[in-house]
């Protein structure tokens, strides 16, 4: 049923879930304060900074990927604000290192997995709400103010790379906002990104030397990234499912 506003414009008298918790959430952005928002992640705010014409990626590669180095995950750690506490079915997962082994030679490759950022996500497709949502440019994110915490999300991943806040959050980072109750994974650092910068891991993973991660626009064919993958073998991971992952591998 619909009534019909003076100017003509007919208007649904019952909301959607997914329209009142989106209407609940801007309210809310409204009366945080300035630099304490969950809506960082979130809506308008998020999209607005977002450009359609990229479409942001990894490429690791994994032959420069030292086992034992952890470059990338205390990196990941520092930048956002989580630390695992050593329980693997509560500990946060932005990023982990895990070893790959080929059954047949026995050959073990270190690497780096987090959200894989695909093209077709399937945490998006299956979220009630509208939490999980891609942006124009690639990036997934979870708005946490519309978060109910149902975990379907995390269920579809097949990366295992989401995770559930279980306790409250202290002295979290205002760059990340995190909230109990709420399901969160990497954002390829999408406030480094916004404003010029390479994510957090990205940068370490440099600094430590091995230089196996290279992030860029997959839509400019002039960029770094675009030349590698252009040139040498890489896949995405469970690429049967073709996805569009937005982080590759190659040397696998």
């Amino acid at each position: 049923m619909t009534f019909r506003l003076p100017n003509g414009a007919q208007v649904p008298d019952q909301p959607t879930r997914r329209e009142f918790l989106k209407s609940g959430a801007a309210l809310a952005t409204m009366t945080l304060a300035p630099g304490v928002t969950l809506m960082a992640f979130g809506g308008s705010q998020a999209e607005a900074s977002a450009d359609a014409g990229k479409r942001w990626g990894l490429l690791i590669d994994a032959s420069k990927c030292a086992d034992g180095c952890d470059a990338c995950v205390s990196a990941c750690q520092k930048e956002n604000g989580w630390k695992p506490r050593g329980d693997q079915e509560r500990d946060a997962q932005w990023i982990r290192k895990v070893t790959l082994k080929d059954r047949t030679t026995g050959r073990e490759t270190s690497l780096p997995v987090m959200c894989q950022h695909c093209e077709s996500p399937p945490c998006v497709d299956v979220c009630p709400t509208g939490a999980s949502f891609k942006r124009e440019d690639g990036i997934v994110l979870v708005d946490k103010h519309i978060c109910i915490g149902c975990r379907y999300c995390m269920m579809a991943c097949p990366f295992k790379a989401r995770s559930f806040v279980h306790e409250p959050i202290n002295n979290q980072k205002v760059n990340a906002p995190r909230g109990v109750g709420t399901v969160e994974s990497c954002t390829l650092c999408v406030d480094r990104v916004d404003r010029g910068d390479i994510p957090a891991c990205v940068e370490a993973c440099g600094a430590s030397g091995n230089n196996a991660m290279i992030f860029g626009d997959l839509k400019d064919p002039t960029s770094e990234i675009s030349k590698r993958l252009a040139q040498y073998p890489s896949i995405g991971l469970r690429g049967d499912l073709d996805l569009g992952n937005g982080v590759r591998y190659a040397e696998i």
